[in-house]
């Protein structure tokens, strides 16, 4: 079935429920997988900041407007759970979540990638904190920098980087302007080791900044990063309040075939 796109009020119509529909926060590959396996009683939610994202089924783009704008749309629409697939460094959506479940009542399920820091090169990064810090640290190497951070992180990168010869790669480079120096990739994973090998070699990249994103689409490069001497930096994943959590796809959908029939 085609994914199609329904405003919140339009999600019982388009369903043709009373009740029962559930919430995926996503703009993940996990997120379409959930909505793929749950098309018909889930609602792919997605922030908007990409022009134009993968989807799976029905759609909602946009924001909550807050913790009481979802709790407001949780009550409105009788969601039985909320599935929290979103980016592991998407915490503000995750946050919010939280506190909206909380508050309304609704099951949540935290769906969380595992992280890279099992990798086995793990130990020969340097670990950051922020961006500041991993800017800080890139512009103290004087190779090339492959900075692999997002569309919205790309300019904490500007001030340290702005003389330095930067290839910033983002899914989606809509509205994004980089210096003068730097060249901007638009690409979206999987990457693979082949064609990460050619990226380096090509750009002379010495230096790798980006975020510990994990899972098997974009960890190539930190494999080639190692091939090519580069100095690797990475951004630990941001503190998230408690909640239920799974490391997967399938214990996700296990979950949910647990939840109580709705009334």
């Amino acid at each position: 079935m085609a994914a199609s796109v329904v405003s919140s009020s339009d999600i019982f119509i388009s369903f043709g429920l009373d009740g029962g529909v559930m919430v995926i926060l996503g703009g993940t590959a996990e997120g379409r997988r959930l909505a793929a396996a749950l098309e018909g009683r889930a609602v792919l939610s997605l922030a908007g900041r990409t022009a134009d994202p993968l989807t799976v089924g029905a759609t909602r783009r946009g924001g909550f407007g807050g913790v009481a704008g979802m709790v407001a749309h949780l009550r409105e629409h009788a969601v039985e759970a909320v599935l929290d697939a979103t980016h592991p460094f998407a915490a503000d959506i995750s946050r919010n979540a939280v506190a909206a479940c909380a508050e309304a009542g609704v099951p949540l399920l935290r769906v969380v990638r595992p992280g890279w820091a099992g990798h086995p090169l793990a130990a020969t990064w340097r670990w950051v904190g922020s961006h500041a810090e991993a800017a800080a640290v890139a512009a103290g190497d004087g190779r090339t920098v492959l900075l692999t951070v997002g569309r919205q992180h790309t300019v904490d990168y500007v001030d340290a980087l702005r003389e330095r010869r930067v290839v910033a790669r983002v899914a989606d480079g809509t509205g994004l302007t980089v210096p003068a120096g730097w060249e901007l990739l638009t690409s979206r994973g999987p990457f693979t080791a082949e064609g990460e090998r050619a990226l380096f070699r090509e750009h002379g990249v010495g230096v790798l900044v980006t975020k510990d994103a994990g899972g098997p689409m974009t960890d190539a490069k930190l494999t080639v990063a190692h091939e090519e001497g580069c100095l690797v930096v990475v951004l630990r994943r941001p503190h998230l309040p408690p909640a239920e959590e799974v490391h997967s796809v399938e214990e996700a959908l296990a979950w949910v075939a647990h939840l109580p029939t709705p009334s």
